[in-house]
């Protein structure tokens, strides 16, 4: 086996579709897709563009919902993937080819679901939905010259509310969902790819996955 060195401009290895709802400051909703984001407990690391309509209401509300996509929702995602909830689109996003989209639900013919203990829809067509608030927020790229200085940053939010399609759910379980029923959609490399049936079991499945369960934080009085 031999390794070349090479310098990648994008290092998206593979990784979930989130399509992030928020609410805008008229009221309205906003659908921010995205697929930089991880998990460990109930708490989710958020990669967003500082500047970006997505992180602007997050800041503002604290709220959000993180919407998983399956790989059934290509073209969903592909009428959001170059639109913006920002009016004055951004020199770099229109020579990217994006453009101002008020009504995201619309353009994507998405159906919006009241949430429960968060202000932004949910997305109904997608089979799992989580209610989350910002817990903080961490700016990268601070080291780059200029206006290119802080572009990015990595929100941390907890989710408070999680929901699933009933077909995902394990049999015999009230909290696990089924790896072998559930198809997220993967970005790898600006292409989708769906998951293949597991091939061998894991040797950390073998771990009861109630022991990963953390504390979720919050205090009582």
């Amino acid at each position: 086996m031999s390794h070349s060195v090479i310098s990648p401009a994008i290092y998206y290895w593979g990784t979930p579709v989130v399509l992030i709802s928020t609410t805008n400051e008229d009221g309205t909703p906003n659908i921010g897709p995205i697929s930089s984001a991880f998990w460990l407990g109930n708490r989710c690391m958020l990669g967003l563009a500082s500047g970006s309509q997505t992180s602007i209401n997050l800041r503002r509300t604290k709220q959000c919902v993180l919407n998983l996509a399956s790989d059934n929702m290509i073209p969903h995602v592909n009428a959001l993937a170059r639109t913006t909830g920002i009016s004055d689109v951004p020199p770099l996003r229109v020579q990217m080819g994006y453009r101002h989209v008020k009504d995201k639900f619309g353009v994507a013919k998405l159906t919006p679901q009241e949430s429960e203990v968060v202000e932004p829809p949910r997305i109904k067509e997608c089979p799992v939905q989580m209610e989350a608030e910002m817990m903080g927020e961490h700016e990268m790229m601070g080291n780059l010259p200029g206006h290119l200085r802080g572009f990015t940053h990595a929100i941390e939010v907890q989710v408070l509310r999680t929901y699933v399609v009933d077909e995902l759910r394990m049999a015999g379980h009230a909290n696990r969902v089924d790896p072998d029923k559930w198809r997220p959609l993967i970005m790898s490399f600006q292409h989708f790819y769906g998951l293949r049936n597991v091939e061998e079991k894991s040797t950390l499945a073998n771990i009861e996955e109630e022991m990963y369960r953390l504390p979720d934080g919050s205090t009582t009085s």
